[in-house]
This record gives structure tokens, sequence and C-alpha cells, in this order.
């Protein structure tokens, strides 16, 4: 099938999920780029359908990969500027369908490392974390109340399509938090207050690491559920690290004692 009118009606539901409040109602979300079509294909994402370039092809990093029951569309590069974000589209985009992660799942996982997001408002920072998380291999990320929307085009772009690699979990924290601790997890935080540091803390038992909003932290009814505060000393002039870094810190800390620790 090839379509190359951006009138077209098809193109038009497709380009209406660059809005959250479509992405919300039809529960899909579209994805951009060779790399993470590439992703989404090899973890087995619902995907609806693959649009590419018509004139160009299907790029051979996508050739061979079985993708299962979805449509492959050729598309007009009009069609692809209509349907996604950058100033310089990639010759390929994907509509996929929405996927929950259970959350019941995440807390019966021993010993787990998780990263908690309480209201992290920046789509690349969202991004960095769970590509961060991936990389250091967490089991998981919670996202709470007032962060940015998983599925906006910024935060799928920054994840580099760690997105596919792991559990990724929207919910209240005050309801999840809770659960975490009857099931023996550790919520830690940082604290410019605190008297330990992350290389101090044994981050090998279960432990949900929690980080908050760019400006203000921590909200107040999350921070009470919190059981250990901790400091990221710096040696160096630096004031503060932004959330994104911190968070990779933390959990790179976390790795090397889970997995690096000399006997």
């Amino acid at each position: 099938m090839v379509i190359t009118s951006p009138q077209n009606a098809r193109v038009k539901e497709w380009a209406q999920l660059l809005e959250k409040k479509y992405r919300d109602k039809t529960n899909k979300y579209l994805i951009e780029g060779t790399h993470l079509v590439h992703e989404a294909l090899k973890s087995k994402a619902d995907i609806e359908v693959v649009a590419y370039d018509v004139d160009k092809g299907i790029p051979s990093e996508l050739m061979g990969i079985d993708s299962g029951d979805m449509d492959w569309v050729g598309v007009s590069e009009a069609v692809i500027a209509k349907c996604t974000d950058t100033v310089t589209p990639q010759p390929v985009f994907a509509v996929i369908r929405k996927h929950s992660s259970e959350l019941s799942k995440l807390l019966e996982v021993n010993h787990s490392l998780v990263i908690v997001l309480d209201g992290i408002q920046d789509p690349g920072n969202v991004g960095t974390i769970i590509r961060s998380a991936d990389a250091a291999g967490a089991d998981g990320v919670i996202m709470g109340r007032g962060c940015a929307d998983l599925y906006n085009p910024k935060t799928i772009r920054s994840t580099m399509g760690s997105l596919f690699h792991m559990p990724v979990i929207e919910g209240d924290l005050l309801d999840i938090l809770p659960q975490a601790k009857q099931n023996g997890a550790r919520v830690v935080s940082t604290s410019l207050q605190a008297s330990s540091t992350c290389y101090e803390y044994n981050f090998a038992d279960t432990s949900w690491i929690l980080v908050g909003n760019e400006a203000k932290g921590v909200s107040e009814s999350v921070q009470k559920l919190v059981d250990d505060t901790l400091i990221i000393p710096m040696r160096g002039q630096a004031e503060s690290l932004n959330v994104g870094m911190a968070s990779s810190v933390l959990l790179f800390e976390a790795m090397r004692q889970r997995h690096f620790r000399q006997e």
C-alpha cells in the first residue's frame, strides 16, 4: 500500500497522535526513526503500522525482523513531515499500541532495583532516566503524577529505545510506594541534609530510588514514605547535578555494588 496525500484520512489519524489527548483517547503513540522502529520490532512491541519513505524504500536495518501482523505502508515525504515533529524527519515512523506493564509483577521481583519519578516535568530528563535505568540493569521505572508524558515524542527519543526493554509503570506514588515497602523495598532519596553518601549505602537489597521535580524536589506527601536519604558528594565547584545526571549516578552505583564489587 502507498499513501502520498497528507489529507488522507489515515494520515490525519496518525498526525493526531502528536497530541497527548489523542494518544490518551486511542491508546496509541508514534515513534520516529530507524533506530526506534528497529528496537520496537526487536522487542515485539504492539505495532499497528510502519510507514516508510516510498522513494527510499524500507530501511535495510528493518529487513529480516519478524514483524508479525502489521501493515507496512509506503508514504510520501509530505506524509512523513505531517506525522513527525523533528525539523529533519527520518524516513520511517511507526504507530504503536500502548502496553501496560503490571505493577504486581514488578513487586514480586527479588532484590529489585527500581527508579521512581515524582513530578519530573522535562521530557528529556524522563527519557534520560529511563535510558540510564535500562543501561544499569534496573528492573523497572515508576512514573508518578505530574511527570512529563511517557509517550511525548521528545521523551521517546530520549529513551533511545529503552522504553521497549523494561517495564515503565505510571500511577499514584502514594498508592504504589506503600505496596513496595510492604514487599520489602527501601525507598531511598537524595537530600543535601543527609549524613550518608550514596557510596556508603547498601543498594544490594530491594532498593527503590526516588527522584523529584527539577525545581521543587520530592513532593511533601511522597517524602513521608522515604526510608533513607543520601547525598551525592561533589569535589568540584558545581552547585548541583540535574535530576537526569543524579539518577544516573545512583543507578550506576547500585549496579557497581550488585555486579562489580570486588571480594
